[in-house]
């Protein structure tokens, strides 16, 4: 079903555009003719010069960077794969998770593509790629059973945070993919948004950041 929201363009300069991404919509093109609708395809009717530079999930909200240009996105995902951008989610987990001790936790588990059943991923200690995710809590929702929490990737890999979430034993509220279906039912939508970035512009050198409300 193609969502109603429109994506908004929160930060746009003759460089790159900050664009918040409604869950529900594709990030870029799928296979098949239904799949043609996204978010790429969206800002290019404004801005068509605008480059996917990295990607959402389709069920995930929140901030995301198109380059105006091939050589904005060439030094945009350069900054991407150094790890020079910081990207911070809000997520809301399925039970009651303690704060660790010094604020901030890490998840250190390997993920690799579930050749049989993708696009899943799966933790593997032999084959799986190095990923790496910082969380701390921000506090629990009005049952007290469940838990909202910041997280950190500190690589990118796909599907990291829902993988990661779920093999803490607390996986996101409305996840089709890796949560069982009582915590699935809590929502209608995966509640995860990446509601922060922080990076050097390209051109000028500027410190960037920018934060979009959490819509749930």
């Amino acid at each position: 079903m193609t969502p109603a929201q429109e994506p908004a363009v929160v930060y746009a300069d003759d460089t790159l555009l900050v664009v918040d991404k409604p869950s529900g919509l594709l990030a870029v093109p799928g296979r098949g003719a239904d799949k043609q609708d996204c978010l790429a395809a969206r800002v290019q009717v404004r801005y068509p010069d605008a480059l996917v530079v990295h990607r959402l999930d389709m069920a995930t909200s929140g901030l995301m960077v198109m380059a105006r240009g091939p050589a904005a996105q060439r030094a945009l995902s350069k900054a991407f794969a150094a790890r020079e951008v910081t990207k911070r989610y809000i997520a809301l987990v399925a039970g009651r998770l303690e704060a660790p001790a010094d604020g901030w936790g890490t998840i250190d588990l390997p993920i690799i593509v579930d050749w049989p059943n993708r696009p899943l991923r799966i933790v593997d200690h032999q084959s799986g790629k190095p990923s790496l995710t910082r969380w701390r809590v921000l506090g629990h929702d009005e049952t007290g059973l469940n838990t909202r929490v910041e997280l950190e990737p500190v690589t990118g890999r796909s599907h990291q945070l829902r993988v990661h979430l779920r093999e803490l034993g607390h996986p996101i509220l409305g996840d089709a993919l890796y949560a069982p279906p009582s915590v699935q039912a809590l929502s209608g939508r995966l509640l995860l948004h990446a509601g922060s970035l922080a990076f050097t512009h390209p051109l000028t050198g500027e410190a960037l950041t920018f934060v979009c409300p959490v819509p749930f």
